[in-house]
């Protein structure tokens, strides 16, 4: 079950789902306008945040910017006809590619058979559409390059590209007044590949890009929100790893004993699970 949540005097966001592969969505409210973070993955997902949302007397959003392409942060972007949707370049082409392809059980089976659709969304997908699959992807209005500044009335959201393993059009939307870091899917790993992967070079990248922000409050959008430490910790995770993936050239066994001695402990089964996608990456 979702429930709704607010952080500090101008956010809220929806809690996940993972059955139906429902994300975070978040709202930042400012004095003059509203920007929703992300669209859901179907328009009854993004109908129930707004609904439950006017309940605690917070108006439709003016905006809606996408974090990335990957159908559970867009597929409800038909439903927010009224508001103005922003999403950077490359997020634009990547949903262009979406919108002459079927949504029938058929279709969704033949694209997992000939690899170009992962079972998990497929199936998710067939969860959250069970009987009507109505859907209808939009393109966004405005699209962006790098960085978007944008002012709501006291309150200012980042917009910058930040790239990744898990989608290279990722951005993250930093909420200044709040200090809070809207992460989308960014530092996922890449889900797409044969193998469940990530790159050296786009993460060690990534994690730079990200460690500018002068952030306290962290969200995942599959996760939860987490404190700078729970941050400082994983990205310091993510980066010991790529360093001795680099430096053993993707033996894993080696990451595996250094990261070890470097821990002073034996690895997680979280760490481990990321080792491995570290080494399918080299």
């Amino acid at each position: 079950m979702h429930s709704i949540e607010q952080i500090g005097k101008c956010f809220w966001y929806i809690t996940p789902v993972s059955e139906t592969d429902r994300p975070i969505l978040g709202m930042v409210v400012g004095r003059d306008k509203t920007l929703m973070i992300d669209a859901g993955n179907s328009e009854k997902h993004a109908k129930y945040f707004l609904d439950e949302l006017l309940k605690r007397n917070v108006s439709n959003p003016d905006m809606v910017v996408l974090t990335h392409w990957h159908w559970d942060h867009i597929f409800g972007l038909s439903t927010l006809t009224n508001a103005l949707s922003i999403s950077s370049i490359e997020t634009k082409t990547e949903i262009e590619k979406l919108k002459h392809l079927s949504w029938s059980d058929e279709a969704l089976d033949s694209r997992v058979k000939e690899g170009t659709e992962i079972e998990f969304c497929a199936n998710a997908i067939k969860k959250e559409f069970p009987s009507q699959r109505n859907i209808t992807i939009v393109l966004p209005d405005l699209i962006f390059e790098k960085q978007l500044e944008v002012d709501l009335g006291e309150v200012t959201c980042v917009i910058q590209h930040v790239g990744g393993s898990h989608a290279s059009d990722s951005v993250v939307v930093y909420i200044k007044e709040e200090k809070i870091l809207f992460l989308g899917d960014c530092i996922y790993c890449d889900i797409f590949s044969e193998k469940r992967n990530y790159k050296v070079n786009e993460t060690l990248q990534l994690l730079d890009k990200l460690e500018t922000f002068d952030a306290e409050t962290y969200i995942l959008s599959h996760w939860k929100p987490i404190s700078k430490e729970e941050f400082n910790q994983e990205i310091t995770m993510l980066r010991t790893i790529a360093t001795y993936t680099d430096i053993f050239k993707g033996e894993k066994q080696k990451i595996i004993e250094n990261y070890k001695k470097y821990v002073k402990r034996e690895p997680t089964d979280d760490e481990l699970v990321v080792i491995d996608e570290f080494a399918n990456g080299y």
